[in-house]
């Protein structure tokens, strides 16, 4: 019996024991992990990536552009990491937004235009040291600077000669100073201009509506003064035939004193009158007022006999 209760206790020892050692385990492994975590949190050990950089701040102010790719080991509470930068080629919307932007052409006609800047960092002190925000500061002078070409070029070059403006753009961006005297964005941010595109460059809907409804507006009137030029060219060959059959109908039956002038004039009027009444015989609405003093003959005067001359005997 005797035998039998020190074994009890000593597997309940073994129990504990066992129980110490797994506790005490698990409490070691939680430490670790613990100071694994929190060195990972503050990045007391950081990694450089390849085509990026780190921009380290010490205690007492000055900046470090750590450029080297692989593991680093800083001091805590005495550094610490003030930004990531990327190396690679980086994008820029014009307005900072993928939407159209609205801007006015030399001719005061509002415009939706988009556009895209590529570029890259090659000098992280100017950009990182050098320039408090520098995202902020590039997309103001970036903006400004194509705002100020684009609105400068009449409406017809935006959207017919792209190209054109494109390339002039560019070249600003490149190496045109910000302003007189000044640095370009090259030199002001330590970057390489890579590319520009501009991606959209329409009229506004309600301009565009606009547009079309001028257009046909024009197109009306222009078929209308062509119908007007057409009748007026056959009045006036009218006028010319009836003027010309007068002049031949007088030189044939017309006296030359002029004494059958009025006679054929009354009659040419009776004519007119006639011929406006057959072509409204029925369900006529026009009323023809004949202005004579008298009902003009239906026909003409016989002409005179021409006299021939007696043969001088």
């Amino acid at each position: 019996m005797a035998d039998r209760k020190a074994v009890r206790l000593f597997q309940r020892a073994f129990v504990f024991r066992l129980g110490r050692v797994v506790l005490l385990t698990l409490v070691l492994i939680s430490a670790v992990y613990g100071i694994v975590a929190a060195v990972y949190a503050t990045k007391t050990i950081f990694k450089v990536k390849m085509n990026y950089a780190v921009v380290l701040e010490k205690l007492g102010g000055k900046r470090q552009a750590v450029t080297d790719i692989g593991w680093h080991v800083r001091l805590p509470f005495f550094t610490r990491i003030e930004q990531e930068v990327t190396l690679m080629n980086q994008t820029l919307f014009l307005g900072g937004s993928n939407e159209p932007a609205r801007i006015i052409s030399q001719e005061n006609i509002a415009l939706w235009t988009s556009a895209l800047l590529t570029y890259r960092i090659t000098d992280l002190n100017t950009w990182a040291i050098e320039n408090l925000k520098p995202m902020t500061l590039l997309q103001g002078d970036y903006d400004g600077i194509v705002k100020d070409i684009m609105q400068a070029e009449p409406v017809n070059e935006l959207i017919s000669d792209r190209q054109q403006v494109k390339e002039k753009i560019f070249r600003a961006l490149k190496s045109q100073p910000i302003n007189e005297g000044g640095p370009s964005l090259e030199e002001k941010y330590g970057i390489e201009i890579i590319s520009f595109v501009l991606k959209e460059t329409r009229f506004g809907d309600k301009l565009v509506a606009a547009t079309e409804e001028k257009k046909r507006r024009q197109l009306i009137a222009e078929a209308e003064n062509y119908a007007a030029d057409q009748e007026a060219s056959r009045i006036r060959k009218l006028y010319a035939a009836y003027l010309e059959g007068i002049s031949s109908l007088q030189k044939e039956i017309g006296k030359p004193d002029g004494s059958t002038d009025t006679s054929l004039l009354q009659f040419l009027v009776q004519q007119k009158w006639a011929s406006a009444y057959e072509k409204n015989q029925t369900g006529q609405n026009t009323v023809v007022i004949q202005n004579t003093d008298k009902i003009p003959p239906v026909t003409l005067p016989l002409p005179e006999p021409k006299t021939i001359p007696e043969e001088a005997e």
